[in-house]
């Protein structure tokens, strides 16, 4: 299988919303109750690139999953921090794709540079927070019945990662855009799809 991890773009909007749509309508996975339309999903893809990385990984030319970052908070403070969330198709399962995506994504980050990363999972969810410890993330929070979805209230569990140690005076984060064919983000992109070749000799 060959892989490839890219930077997305409204084009492929209908294969995200064809991979988000199953977590909206039956899983407690995500929040959302109605899925976006494809329209809406290339909308959101255009809003978020400029400043936040948005990443695809393909598998034989087909889309396969995606992760991305966006504002954790809206207040300026807060501009150091993202929230981040990464999603796989069904089929493309038990492959290490989120974990590659993850990968870049957070060097990305890095590069660019935030300092905070956090991603809320809906209890309980063992592959996700499996996925996320594995890159780094630590619990930080628990939400009691935070969300009510399927009849039930749900909670929601957050953790962090710290991309690097927060600076004394920090300079704004670099948007995406910016740095999208620097040698840095190039370079993590090329880290992610490194965990996806295959292995080779003893």
């Amino acid at each position: 299988m060959a892989f490839r991890i890219r930077f997305a773009n409204a084009n492929d909007a209908p294969s995200i919303q064809a991979i988000y749509a199953p977590f909206c309508e039956s899983t407690t996975v995500s929040f959302e109750v109605r899925p976006p339309s494809v329209e809406e999903m290339a909308g959101r893809i255009e809003r978020i690139s400029p400043q936040y990385p948005w990443l695809v990984c393909e598998c034989d030319g087909r889309l396969a999953g995606y992760v991305y970052a966006c504002a954790h908070r809206e207040r300026a403070a807060y501009r150091w921090s993202v929230d981040v969330a990464v999603y796989v198709g069904p089929e493309h399962h038990r492959r290490g794709i989120a974990r590659a995506l993850y990968t870049s994504l957070l060097a990305m980050l890095r590069e660019q540079g935030y300092v905070n990363a956090y991603a809320g999972i809906t209890l309980p969810n063992a592959a996700s927070i499996g996925v996320h410890e594995a890159v780094g993330f630590k619990r930080l929070a628990l939400f009691p019945g935070v969300g009510y979805k399927f009849g039930e209230w749900r909670d929601v569990g957050w953790w962090h990662r710290e991309l690097q140690p927060p600076p004394a005076d920090p300079t704004d984060p670099q948007p995406i855009g910016v740095l999208r064919n620097s040698p840095g983000v190039l370079a993590a992109l090329a880290e992610g799809e490194q965990l996806l070749r295959p292995r080779t000799g003893p």
